[in-house]
């Protein structure tokens, strides 16, 4: 009798959850609401709610072999969730522990990014691949980098936190191009500029709005998006001189700017890098999309 797996992978925004197969393939997924739950109590309790609904769908929990999470500042070592920016529960949680409780299962918990990057490495982009980095945009800005085919975890299991180096604006990163960020930065160049742009002017600007109107080329959108393409190229420069990894994917549910954010990057790139860094360099979209981080996350009970 075949056995599965539960993926979770934990946004800031939204949670993605799914009943895996041994071979990669979501059965059932389904998603709920992160930043409504100021308590992870509460939060770890809809999920029990919902993933035994999915459950239920593939002959019961005697089925199931484990669950694999993936969230932001996870730590594989210990299992806990720590000082997550973009989650409403602060400090150490012992996440993995209080799952395990909850469900009566066995629970692997990793980065949230590191799980992405998992995800793409056995079934999508980045399959068969040695050496690459992955970056996750989002609700922030995530990162993994997977050395001789392993996750590059650090000295304490959180190594790669690219949203968190130093960025313009005495911010770091995310703070200027996480999800919320980066519609304030859209609001307020729309709010001085003069031009014809198809962009609201009240304060309204989404995502979607913005990858259409650069689609549909408008100037407005597509400077917004080089401002984000010329930060994370700044912080990629960085991450390739220190270790000498060439091949990138970009991936998260902002990737959907993977057009408009790459040239901006690659003038950062082909600025700072000397031939021997360039002449190897790839950077591509991730192929599995918002399913990575919850394929990834359920290849580690596997």
């Amino acid at each position: 009798m075949d056995s599965y797996v539960i993926g979770v992978d934990i946004g800031g925004t939204g949670t993605k959850y799914g009943i895996v197969d041994k071979d990669g393939n979501v059965l059932h997924s389904s998603s709920m609401a992160t930043n409504t739950h100021e308590q992870v109590h509460t939060y770890i309790d809809e999920l029990y709610e919902k993933v035994s609904e999915l459950i239920e769908k593939v002959g019961g929990v005697g089925r199931i072999k484990g669950i694999g999470v993936g969230a932001p500042n996870g730590n594989i070592y210990t299992g806990t969730i720590e000082y997550a920016p973009n989650l409403p529960w602060k400090g150490i949680i012992p996440f993995a522990k209080m799952l395990q409780d909850k469900f009566k299962l066995p629970v692997k918990l990793t980065n949230d990014a590191n799980a992405a990057a998992v995800g793409e490495m056995m079934y999508g982009a980045a399959k068969g691949m040695k050496d690459f980095i992955m970056i996750t945009l989002g609700t922030g800005v995530g990162g993994a980098a997977v050395i001789d085919r392993k996750i590059f975890l650090g000295g304490d299991g959180n190594a790669m936190e690219p949203g968190h180096v130093p960025s313009k604006n005495g911010k770091v990163l995310e703070r200027n191009v996480g999800k919320k960020e980066l519609l304030q930065m859209a609001n307020r160049m729309r709010a001085e500029y003069t031009g014809e742009t198809s962009l609201p002017s009240d304060g309204t600007i989404s995502t979607t709005a913005l990858v259409v109107a650069a689609e549909e080329g408008d100037a407005l959108a597509q400077a917004i998006w080089d401002e984000v393409g010329t930060l994370l190229g700044d912080m990629l420069v960085s991450l390739i001189r220190i270790l000498d990894i060439k091949n990138i994917f970009i991936g998260g549910g902002l990737s959907a700017s993977f057009d408009f954010i790459v040239p901006s990057m690659e003038k950062q790139l082909n600025y700072w890098l000397t031939p021997a860094y360039l002449e190897k360099l790839t950077i591509k979209k991730a192929l599995l999309g918002n399913d990575a981080g919850l394929l990834g996350a359920a290849s580690l009970c596997f």
